[in-house]
């Protein structure tokens, strides 16, 4: 049996969640991999995958397996590359996990220009809003913003970015600015729809005052918030890196520019285990300075 082929097989599999992905990521056919893993499964004495008509997932021992398997993977690449006198650092997959927004708007730039600087490496980049287990589904890098962070990772505040009041000059002709906090009330405010109650809490200098705030439209999005603003649909409080470039142009206006929202914290997350690969540490200092220079972030 090829051992290494053997774990690649099963890692992948974890990660895509089906035999067929896994086959046409390595060119190769469904029957083969499953006969690949039953072969690893029966070599172990161990079932490693539950598998049905509709899904594919790790068993207990599987989960456990594969980060194990994931490091000596790692491992073995790094050694390969380090004897061919190549720069471990720069070549393999990297899995990659961020919010929505951040990743549509900003990330991806990033991720290109990373891939065309290390022609070797890889990158999946996952993006969704939720907390994503980082062992269990394989990532080796998450950004995420807040301070709600798992136990289970080691996390490293990369950035915060200042949450502006903004509104498009065509809305503010219908409905003039507030200015003063309270005078919030009177404006359609559009909020992202899992942010909890309808209170807003402004802060200038050492004052913080709690607005009430009322609007007809709640969404999930930041960037579907960013769009909404620029027709005219209401007023909205924004992390500067979604609208600072809107602002410039004149196509936002920042509203009671004294006022601003509790800044939003940006977190680089990564694995808690002892061995993490040289590429992943690479991306993680390149993603770090890449990010302190991000507009609409300090």
């Amino acid at each position: 049996m090829d051992t290494i082929r053997s774990l690649h097989f099963f890692v992948r599999a974890v990660e895509l969640g089906s035999f067929s992905a896994v086959a046409r990521e390595q060119n190769t056919t469904q029957p083969t991999v499953s006969k690949v893993l039953a072969a690893l499964e029966d070599d172990l004495g161990v079932r490693l995958l539950e598998r049905s008509t509709a899904s594919l997932s790790a068993t207990a021992q599987g989960r456990r397996f594969y980060e194990r398997a994931k490091a000596v993977l790692d491992e073995y690449a790094e050694a390969v590359a380090d004897v061919r006198g190549e720069g471990a650092a720069s070549s393999g997959l990297l899995r990659v996990n961020a919010p929505v927004a951040l990743g549509q708007f900003s990330l991806n730039s990033f991720v290109q220009d990373f891939l065309r600087r290390y022609p070797a490496m890889e990158v999946e980049l996952i993006l969704n809003d939720r907390m994503v287990d980082m062992v269990e589904e394989g990532m080796d890098v998450v950004l995420r913003h807040g301070r709600d962070l798992p136990q289970n990772a080691v996390a490293r505040r990369v950035g915060s970015s200042p949450r502006w009041l903004v509104a498009s000059p065509a809305y503010l002709r219908r409905h003039p600015a507030p200015r003063q906090p309270q005078e919030l009330v009177q404006h359609n405010y559009i909020r992202y729809a899992w942010s909890g109650g309808s209170t807003v809490v402004l802060r200038n200098g050492e004052r913080e005052v709690t607005v009430q705030t009322q609007g007809r439209y709640r969404v999930n999005n930041a960037l579907a918030i960013r769009d909404s603003l620029l027709q005219g649909s209401g007023i909205a409080l924004c992390p500067a890196w979604l609208v600072h470039d809107l602002v410039a142009a004149r196509q936002l206006r920042h509203v009671m520019p004294k006022w601003c929202g509790e800044a939003q914290e940006l977190h680089l997350l990564y694995p808690s285990r002892r061995y993490q690969p040289a590429r992943a540490r690479m991306f993680i200092e390149q993603l770090q300075l890449w990010l302190q220079k991000m507009p609409g972030m300090e």
